[in-house]
């Protein structure tokens, strides 16, 4: 609570007050350094330069007064104890003060006092910080919790949607197939062809509420990337059969990079699959492009594809839960809100731009965990 050599700015116009001042702290065995100033310019020069941990101001001096100071320090929201050390004052001015925001006042005639005013104000000043920071934190705490709150009752809504339609698909396709006594190889394979495909649905949402959960719950665990080799088999994972999107891969930096390897294979996962599902049919040469760099702070991963591209109204929402950006999109709509969270588990940033029917170019940065902690 005090500090191992206290700081003192005093405001005093006689430095035969302030050496009484000196002798009695020092008796009392308190470790400080102290200046003393007289004058506003002073004061205002003091509290930027010589940063001090405690303010001991006379109340009267020849062209400045401690109201006018404490109004100084209170205007730069500053949290520096004030106590006010003068000579007889009424009791009216004393209770006037300490309404003021003077946290103790001490008369000249009784510096035997100060020091235990001193250390009393110090415990007030560190009790209020602590006190602060528990209200800012406790703040800070229920504003997620509501925030996790909304987007759990989002998410049960939403999920329960998309895992219900595509059961209910799967169910009302076994009924009619069930209803017709003859149908022909054409008609059943139309069948299975179109539950396949609500079953594929409901697998794929089934993985983003795994992946969602996942990170949530599970722990960071650092471990030496071999980037190249984690986008090609992030690539490779979610490749289509037809290969009809050329990969382009470039990378820059040859230092060592530390981060999630899991976490980061879901976010390349998502990434390369959009640009699958987005991919423009009316183009030839689809591709998706990836240029990575590594230094001793940061990777910096761009994805970039020219498929259909994203509606400029859309960009500010596409990180947002259960926002579809296309209309031929039958997913849940968590891909790049997994992609986001993902990210900031791992304390890095993403950024999106777009161009509709062009292109859409996915920035990420993720810190590099083995750069040494500053002592």
């Amino acid at each position: 609570m005090i500090a191992k050599e206290l700081r003192i700015l005093m405001l005093e116009d006689l430095e035969d007050d302030a050496g009484l001042m000196d002798r009695v702290l020092l008796k009392d065995k308190l470790a400080f350094t102290r200046i003393r100033v007289d004058t506003r310019e002073e004061f205002i020069d003091a509290l930027d330069t010589f940063n001090p941990d405690l303010i001991l101001s006379d109340h009267a001096l020849p062209q400045f007064n401690s109201i006018e100071a404490l109004s100084i320090v209170q205007g730069s929201k500053s949290d520096i104890p004030f106590i006010i050390v003068t000579g007889s004052v009424s009791e009216e001015f004393a209770v006037n003060c300490i309404k003021m925001g003077v946290d103790d006042y001490v008369l000249k005639t009784n510096l035997a006092r100060l020091p235990i005013a001193i250390k009393h104000t110090l415990r007030e000043h560190y009790h209020k910080r602590v006190q602060k920071q528990q209200d800012e934190t406790l703040q800070k705490q229920n504003s997620e919790l509501l925030k996790v709150n909304k987007e759990l009752d989002s998410f049960v809504y939403n999920i329960s949607h998309n895992l219900r339609s595509p059961l209910a698909s799967v169910i009302g396709l076994v009924n009619v197939a069930q209803m017709e006594q003859h149908q022909s190889k054409e008609t059943v394979d139309r069948y299975f062809d179109m539950i396949k495909k609500s079953t594929l649905r409901l697998d794929h949402t089934l993985k983003e509420i795994l992946d969602f959960s996942e990170n949530l719950r599970s722990e960071l665990k650092f471990t030496e990337i071999d980037l190249r080799q984690l986008c090609r088999e992030s690539y490779a994972r979610v490749k289509v059969e037809s290969n009809a999107i050329v990969p382009q891969f470039n990378f820059v930096g040859h230092v060592p990079f530390y981060s999630d390897r899991d976490r980061l294979s879901i976010v390349l996962s998502y990434l390369f699959s959009n640009s699958f599902n987005f991919r423009d049919a009316r183009k030839n040469n689809s591709f998706v492009r990836v240029n990575a760099s590594v230094s001793p702070t940061q990777a910096v991963i761009s994805v970039l594809d020219n498929g259909v591209g994203i509606a400029v109204d859309q960009l500010p929402h596409v990180f947002d839960m259960f926002v579809r950006t296309h209309e031929s999109s039958d997913g849940a709509g968590l891909g790049l809100y997994i992609v986001k969270e993902v990210v900031e588990k791992l304390s890095g940033t993403i950024g999106i731009d777009s161009v509709l029917g062009e292109w859409t170019r996915v920035d990420i940065t993720i810190p590099n965990a083995d750069v040494p902690t500053a002592a």
